[in-house]
Parts: structure tokens; sequence; C-alpha cells
């Protein structure tokens, strides 16, 4: 994958494959006219942040929440295609592919939104990153379950309060649910595998089991039914449930067909480009250097109170670029005991970090979290010693 240069693509263009491969960016001319006419009010703003601000600062208005939806959903392309590749490559099963990993990580967008708050110092790519992977993740291993099971199988594993809910979001009466509930309590009851734990691949009752189905259902309702109707009924259990436990990944990768917008983005461009957003975006992009400024001092702080042979190390490896033999071989120790310490020197401002992060910003540290705390503190590290803006 090419990555995107300009500000207008990176906000107007999507991601298109050929096959399982990157093919190229489509542009959404739509998004394209809109960002453009942001641009050339504001021609000196050219960081990428500014513009993820500016559009998050619209998804809560109803009149543009769908423009600036549709523009923070092109950004996202890139980290989505790179998250999505890392992960899928992660699973054994080639069954879903790279286009279908994509897919279900950027119908997840509206989650990535809503638990998005650029005020607790989180970077939208960085955040995306970790949504998206616990998206793909958790859909693949629903689906491995899912795509196993036989409908008898499904049947058997299925709860009843998650038949109820497939049901009822199906569209189904109270009075048909009621119906379908009780077959699938009757089927439960009366189909029994041989071997208890082996439920994935349950085959079709036989003749047999059907009539005693058909019979316990009939004493417990005024509604005579033959076995083949309950068949039926069951059948339809389970393609809803099918559906409800993993539904189709509907694309919100592309813009509405046939659906004309120019004359309205026109006119909203002045709506859209007021003087109010941009003071306040540029007042979250102070908030969010200002705690940068406190990681730093975190950090810096965290330095100091290591012990001078730690400090030296982190100095030699950082600052001079040397290899822990080499480093070994200046301080005349031992390669692993150079190993040892900047693992501990580390470990001690990974923590101190996310002892900030939890006290001021009320994060949960969770594993993902911390594994990109980490990915922050190696970034402030390589900045610290050279003496570069962090």
């Amino acid at each position: 994958m090419h990555p995107r240069q300009s500000i207008i693509s990176i906000f107007s263009t999507f991601v298109q494959f050929n096959g399982d491969r990157f093919h190229g960016w489509a542009t959404d001319s739509k998004l394209r006219r809109s960002m453009q006419s942001c641009v050339n009010k504001t021609p000196q703003e050219r960081q990428e942040n500014f513009w993820v601000l500016y559009w998050y600062n619209y998804i809560s208005l109803p009149r543009v929440e769908k423009l600036a939806k549709e523009h923070l959903i092109a950004y996202l392309q890139e980290v989505c295609y790179w998250t999505s590749q890392k992960t899928s490559a992660s699973f054994s099963s080639t069954q879903y592919k790279l286009p279908d990993c994509f897919q279900m990580a950027i119908a997840s967008v509206d989650k990535v939104l809503k638990g998005f708050n650029p005020n607790q110092g989180f970077i939208l790519k960085n955040y995306a990153s970790v949504i998206f992977g616990s998206v793909i993740r958790e859909t693949l291993r629903q689906r491995g379950e899912i795509d196993i099971c036989t409908e008898w199988g499904m049947l058997r594993k299925i709860s009843q309060k998650r038949l109820v809910e497939a049901l009822e979001n199906a569209g189904l009466s109270p009075e048909t649910v009621t119906a379908y509930v009780l077959a699938w309590n009757c089927f439960k009851t009366l189909y029994i595998p041989k071997q208890p734990q082996a439920t994935r691949q349950l085959p079709r009752p036989d003749n047999d089991t059907w009539s005693a189905i058909a019979q316990a259902y009939n004493s417990q309702s005024s509604q005579k039914v033959t076995s083949q109707i309950l068949e039926t009924w069951l059948l339809s259990c389970a393609k809803h449930a099918r559906n409800y436990l993993y539904p189709p990944s509907a694309s919100i990768n592309v813009s509405p067909a046939g659906q004309d917008t120019s004359e309205w983005i026109d006119n909203l461009a002045g709506e859209v480009d007021s003087v109010l957003t941009q003071i306040i975006t540029q007042q979250e992009e102070q908030t969010r250097i200002s705690q940068q400024s406190e990681i730093n001092n975190v950090l810096a702080a965290a330095v100091a109170q290591l012990e001078p042979e730690a400090q030296q190390i982190l100095q030699l490896y950082y600052s001079q670029g040397l290899t822990q033999q080499q480093i070994a071989k200046e301080l005349v120790l031992q390669q692993y005991t150079v190993s040892r310490r900047l693992t501990k020197a580390r470990e001690i401002l990974l923590r101190n970090l996310a002892k900030w992060s939890s006290e001021k910003l009320h994060i949960s540290v969770t594993p993902d979290l911390l594994k990109n705390m980490s990915t922050v503190m190696e970034e402030w590290l390589q900045a610290y010693y050279s003496e570069s803006p962090y």
C-alpha cells in the first residue's frame, strides 16, 4: 500500500481491493469537494490531527454528522488496513482474507468514534487500531464457532435468552416467538446427542425423534402442528440465530449510490467552516500538547530516579546507538546483565506512565493499552536522548 500524501486525499479517499490485495485509492468526489473547500479557507492548517479534531467536533451535530463521519472513515482507512493485515495474519484459518477482516473492522467505526475521547490524550489512529484489532479477533472467534456448527448443533448450543433476542431482532411477532421457543424447548428435551460433548456437527434428528417432538409440542399447545412444520420452524430459528450472532458485514466504506449531494455540500460549506469550531479545535489541540508535556515530565522524572548505572545504559543505548554487546564492553559487564537492567529500566518507566494515565486521565489500563503505552514510551526515549522535540 502506498500512503496518501495530501490532507485532501487523506480525508476523501477509500481503500480498493483487487481480490485479496490492495489495488488503489478510490476518491469520493463529494468528500473531496468538502475538504477542498475547508482547506482553501484555512490553508495554513496542514496537520492531519487538526482536521481529525475538526471533523470529530461535528459528529454530534445533526446537519453535518454524516459528512463528518464519512471524512473520519476515510481518514481511518490506512490504520484499518494495517491492523486488519496484522490481525488476520495471526490467525491460522485461511477462510477469511484481508478484505473480509477490513470490512469487519471498518464496520465498527461507530464504536471507535463513540469511545474516542481526545480530552483524555487519545490519538484517534492509535485508539482505532486497538478497537479494530479487538473487533476482528472477537468476530473471527465467533465466526469460527458458528461456521462449524450445523443448524441442529447451533440449536443445542444456543441459550433461550439468545434465541429470543434473535427472533425478536428478526421482527417476528410475540405469538410466533412463543411458538418457536416452545418448539425449540421440545427439540432440546428430546433430541439428546449420543456423544454429549460432540454437539457441533449434530445431524438432523431421525423420524422417530421428530414424531416425539411433535407429540410433546401438541400436548403443550392449542395449535396442532406436524413434525414437518416443526422442522421448518426450527430451521428458521437456526437461520435467525446465525444472522443475529453472525451479522453480515454491511460495508460503510462506500458512499450511498445515486445520491447527489453537491448542492447540499456547497450550501453547507460556510456552516462547516465556522470560526467557533476552529477555535474549539485549536483549544483541544492545545490540551493534547499540554498532556504530552505532562507525559514528558513524568518520564523525565522517572529517568532521574533510576540508578546511575541504569541511566548510563539508557544514554549509551538511545543516545549513542550502541548495542547491548558494545555497552557491556564499555561498562565491563556481562551482556545479559545489560539486557536485564535495560528491561528493568523500561518497566519502571512504563509503570510510571501507566500510573499517571490512571490517576490523571482516569484511563483503565488494559493489556492492549499497555502495549500502546510501551510504544509511546519507546518513542519518547528515542526523542529524549536525541534531544529532539516529543
